[in-house]
């Protein structure tokens, strides 16, 4: 008679490694259990290839010339494709197996069946096989074909040599297996079990009861399996199944197991190659979803399911059919991921817009969480941009990579600029790439910051960043875990579930106020100046399409509005206020990409401009005009830049038509010498000689230096070009320091720790070298009239130099810098400083629809971690009754330190892109010194006119011989931002316009209109109108209530014009 074994001593170490041994993939394969996961194997029948720079369609890449192919060849270079055709036969033997198509080489793959694409194939992100069937049958064909397209990249690029390296154009790539093979399904789930008793052992360690029952439970395994035996498993899955059965108390904190696959929509790899990752990583998931009915995945960026559209219908209506069964997910409701700083506000508005009416359209629902878990930090106003587009909930983690502070919360309400709240939750794995290990696991619980406020977190598992997404392996662990004593609660669930769990729960949340600042990342407000300039610059010409159009249509019957071509411009805009874009983060080939947008925008901008501009001027008759264009909302008195023939310029001032008219049009009948008044809001004005404007000429005085003077302030400039003394006229008031200079450039040392593009560090401060000119070089340009000017040359280096001309106009209330940089440099930052003879622990920097405080001194942590941060187009350092305000065209790294104002210009990383920021750049920045608040001293609106200046644009025909203004505001502290076509109506005559309160009070306003207004209503963001929202027209005259930072929209429906 057998005697049972008699129960032995053991030992943590040996019997963990025991099993650990028993599952390993590099030791005792030829007797473990892993080295039985696949049985008879068979080379496929044929293998060919083809390979191609370009990236063929399918239907065209199969028509090619494929030659013979075997495994262990190379193909590549970076960025090329390889097709293989695979001809396969299934050996008779293997009827009632599941075979797969055993599958590695380097790069990207997807496999093509019967002409659909199938699944993805790639060794990082642990897809290697295809499974061709689940169980032979015997009439199943044994012979077929499949293609295989290989990218020549990785899923995260093609770093030469690290990942952020700039990519190896050279790079080879191999396929190293390529055969079918009989896959033990029943291996598979003993591996999965063991596995995860491994982690539970490890997790759980050596202080907890459970952990050595998951371990002694595996050891047991181990006993009575042989990998040998098949007949040997059930008694083996018996064991585990036992333990994992035994289930958690109520109490169990609860996991949200959410599939995801963040895709970058362009990063270490061009836009058109996330068109492929897209196709390789949903395909694959399509596939989970029909063999897991439970899976939910969560899928962001309309932008991505638009181009998969385009070039996978198939798939397409696939994603479609699984999103009606409530398994794939569309989420966060904007037209790309966005950086979460640098766009404006109503580009951020435009991202939810295009997204939610995109999710709309194709799904049939919009979403109703924003989703963005890797951007670079989160502006103040985007809990009321995401309330007034329909969104009350928010899921990131990017704030998990803070350098300095740890954010206290994982699920709390966020509060932004202008009061509105929303409900935030970051998963406390601090990943959005989880695997589905017991580690991860037990990570979300431990980490989690809200412990005895929140009993729910979500679990975003799938590779990601580069695509490729969740795996069986991870569903199947996630499965397993469901309900196990000693681990959490697990739960295949989605994002609404998740947020309504936290949501019924939310009663002892915490909130936290105003922005969500990014501890790392910060260079990325100034790398790739020419990224930044362009973004600025595109958002200013659609600003001025969308408003003169729409005075087109309100005047014009026959004029159309070009809403097609404007949603395109608009998405081409959004598409490149990616986080890894319009931040300079991205490879050369991104870039140039990005820049050639630009000048698509600033091209098909420019004709619509004129088009509008014609029909503005059509029933004129008469010789060629100028319209001049003012579009901001506000008169504007300025000198202006004239076309005169033979393609010179003179100088114009353009005042305003003299009413309180806003938006405006003027015409110009004397081109050479316009003087120009400007009404606000689109105004038509005639161009007229200045009287009394001539500006005293700057006189330059014997030591080299120049003065510039024009009634309001009077600037010196040191023989080098620094500003030795800036003064406000009136008073007398000094606003440089004592003793200081301005428009002082400093170099800094810029090497940091690891992510090139991204990064400045702290110490950099501790490198700071002036740049230091040459006396004489400063040399008188314009000697005053409408305006004076003077220019020096600075070389900053052995290799760059800079060019500079001051510039102070009539009637204007700030200096103007214009700057003109050849820059070679490696890892170098140029700034320009300002010491102000201002004292404040609080510097003003203006963001989307508004502006914060951040503090100028480094009492804390929290302080001295914003060392670097960013701003829109002005920031401010004020003293009660005085301050000094910094503004420019195209820049967005700041910083105020004491009283020192610096402004950040170029950088000179080296990767991911070897070549951003170098060669030419041109750029302005403005010095305003002013009595009082900067809000009553008009600093707000200085900014907006030196981003926004007037449209001098040529018409056919005469121009309208009378000024004429359609919009204008009662209060300085309301901002009229946007004038355009109601969305939901194109062929209609409605308009939309988005006002904000700028100076952070409640303010009522009257808004007159020169338009044939019909009816007024309030409309979300989203333009829906509010049903409580219709709006009493008193003599063309609509009264709006704002609260601090509030941004208000309007639907305006215009009367019919007679044909």
């Amino acid at each position: 008679m057998a005697m049972a074994a008699a129960p032995a001593l053991k030992h943590w170490r040996t019997t963990l490694e025991r099993v650990e041994k028993f599952v390993s993939p590099l030791y005792f394969t030829d007797c473990n259990l892993r080295g039985r996961l696949f049985g008879a194997s068979c080379p496929v029948a044929a293998l060919s290839s083809f390979l191609t720079p370009e990236r063929l369609p399918y239907q065209e890449a199969v028509q090619q010339d494929f030659r013979p192919a075997q495994v262990g060849d190379s193909f590549g270079p970076t960025w090329w494709t390889c097709w293989f055709r695979v001809e396969l036969t299934i050996p008779e033997a293997w009827v009632g197996q599941e075979v797969h198509l055993c599958w590695e080489s380097d790069g990207e793959g997807l496999v093509w069946r019967d002409g659909e694409p199938v699944q993805g194939l790639t060794k990082e992100g642990e897809k290697t096989s295809y499974v061709l069937t689940d169980r032979l049958g015997e009439g199943d064909p044994r012979s077929l074909t499949l293609y295989v397209e290989v990218a020549c990249n990785g899923l995260l690029g093609a770093g030469k040599g690290s990942m952020i390296a700039a990519p190896d154009p050279e790079k080879m790539f191999r396929l190293s297996r390529a055969e079918l093979a009989v896959f033990h399904r029943d291996v598979h789930n003993l591996l999965v079990d063991l596995e995860l008793l491994l982690g539970i052992a490890k997790g759980l360690g050596k202080d907890s009861q459970r952990s050595f029952q998951a371990l002694y439970t595996a050891n047991q395994m181990v006993n009575v399996c042989d990998p040998a035996q098949p007949e040997t498993f059930p008694a083996a899955q018996a064991l585990a199944s036992r333990f994992f059965c035994q289930r958690g108390g109520e109490s169990q904190h609860t996991i949200h197991a959410i599939g995801h696959c963040h895709i970058d929509t362009a990063w270490l790899w061009p836009f058109k190659e996330t068109v492929r990752k897209c196709a390789r990583s949903w395909v694959t998931t399509l596939q989970l979803m029909e063999q897991n009915p439970e899976f939910i995945f969560a899928c962001s960026q309309a932008q991505q399911l638009e181009w998969v559209k385009s070039h996978y219908p198939g798939l397409y209506s696939r994603l479609q059919e699984f999103a009606s069964r409530g398994q794939f997910v569309p989420v966060g409701g904007t037209w790309v991921e966005m950086d979460g700083n640098l766009p404006s506000g109503e580009a951020m508005v435009r991202q939810f817009l295009q997204g939610q009416n995109f999710f709309l359209q194709e799904f049939g629902k919009m979403c109703s969480e924003f989703w963005l878990p890797d951007t670079f930090g989160y502006s103040a106003q985007l809990p009321q941009i995401m309330r007034g587009c329909g969104i009350r909930c928010f899921l990131t983690q990017k704030l998990s990579w803070n350098l300095v502070n740890s954010f206290p919360h994982h699920t709390f309400f966020w509060e932004g600029l202008d009061g509105s709240h929303v409900l935030v939750h970051f998963p406390p794995g601090d990943s959005y790439g989880m695997q589905g290990s017991v580690e991860e696991v037990l990570k979300t619980v431990a980490n989690n910051r809200d412990k005895g406020r929140a009993n729910h977190s979500a679990f975003l598992f799938g590779f990601g960043d580069g695509g490729g997404g969740p795996t069986q392996t991870m569903l199947d662990r996630l499965k397993r875990l469901s309900n196990t004593d000693g681990l959490p609660r697990v739960q295949l669930s989605s994002p609404r579930q998740l947020f309504s769990a936290l949501e019924s729960g939310s009663g002892q949340l915490c909130t936290w106020v105003g922005e969500l600042f990014l501890e790392l990342h910060n260079a990325t407000y100034t790398t790739h100046a020419q990224i930044k300039k362009g973004n600025r610059e595109c958002e200013r010409i659609l600003h001025d399409v969308e408003l003169l159009s729409s005075l087109a249509l309100a005047r014009s019957a026959q004029f159309l509005y070009p809403a097609a071509q404007l949603q395109r411009l608009w998405r081409l805009l959004l598409l490149n206020q990616f986080h890894d874009v319009v931040t300079g983060s991205c490879i050369q080939m991104v870039a140039e990409d990005a820049m050639h947008h630009y000048e698509d925008i600033r091209s098909c901008g420019n004709t619509l401009l004129s088009n509008a501009a014609t029909a503005l001027c059509a029933g004129d008759p008469g010789p060629e005009g100028l319209l001049i264009v003012n579009t901001l909302p506000w008169k504007r008195t300025e000198v202006m830049a004239l076309p005169k023939p033979g393609g010179a310029h003179s100088l114009g001032f353009t005042p305003s038509p003299g009413d309180s008219a806003q938006h405006g049009l003027c015409s110009c009948s004397c081109p050479h010498l316009a003087a120009a008044p400007a009404a606000p809001a689109a105004c038509v004005c005639s161009a007229r000689a200045p009287t009394n404007s001539a500006s005293r000429p700057p006189p330059a005085k014997t030591d080299g230096s120049v003065t510039l003077d024009n009634g309001i302030i009077r600037v010196r400039l040191d023989p080098t070009g620094r500003l030795t003394s800036l003064v406000l006229v009136a008073s007398g008031r000094e606003a440089i320091a004592e003793g200081a200079v301005g428009n002082q450039f400093v170099l800094f040392d810029d090497v940091p720790l690891y992510w090139d593009a991204w990064d400045v560090m702290d110490y950099h401060l501790e490198t700071r070298k002036p740049v230091l000119g040459q006396p004489g070089t400063l040399a008188v340009g314009i000697e005053g009239g409408l305006r004076g000017s003077a220019w020096f040359l600075l070389q900053i280096s052995p290799n760059s130099r800079l060019s500079q001309e001051v510039v102070l106009d009539i009637g204007c209330p700030y200096v103007r810098f214009h700057t003109e940089v050849h820059w070679h440099e490696a890892h170098k930052f140029l700034k320009v400083e300002f010491p102000a003879h201002v004292r404040s622990s609080q510097a003003t920097y203006e963001i989307q629809f508004g502006h914060l405080q951040r503090p100028t001194h480094y009492n804390t942590s929290w302080d001295w971690a914003r060392f670097e941060v960013w701003a829109h187009r002005w920031m401010d350092l004020s003293e009660h009754g005085f301050g000094l305000a910094l503004l420019n065209d195209c820049k967005y790294g700041a910083s105020v330190r004491g009283s020192i104002l610096s402004l950040s210009l170029l950088r000179a990383p080296k990767a991911p892109d070897a070549t951003a920021d170098m060669g030419r750049h041109e750029f302005t920045y403005a010095l305003m010194p002013h009595k009082g608040s900067f809000q009553d001293a008009g600093v707000i609106q200085a900014a907006y006119s030196l981003s926004f200046p007037l449209l001098a644009l040529p018409v056919p025909g005469r121009a309208p011989t009378t000024s004429w203004s359609a919009f204008s505001l009662s209060s300085p502290a309301v901002v009229l931002e946007t004038v355009k076509q109601a969305e939901s109506s194109p062929q209609s005559r409605s308009l939309v316009l988005r006002l904000y309160e700028a100076h952070g009070s409640h303010a009522d306003c009257w808004l007159h209109l020169s338009l044939p207004v019909q009816e007024a209503i309030l409309c979300d963001l989203l333009e829906r109108p509010d049903p409580a929202g219709h709006l009493p027209l008193w003599d063309n005259r609509l009264k709006l209530t704002f609260s601090p930072f509030q941004v208000l929209s309007l639907l305006l429906m215009l009367q019919p014009l007679p044909h």
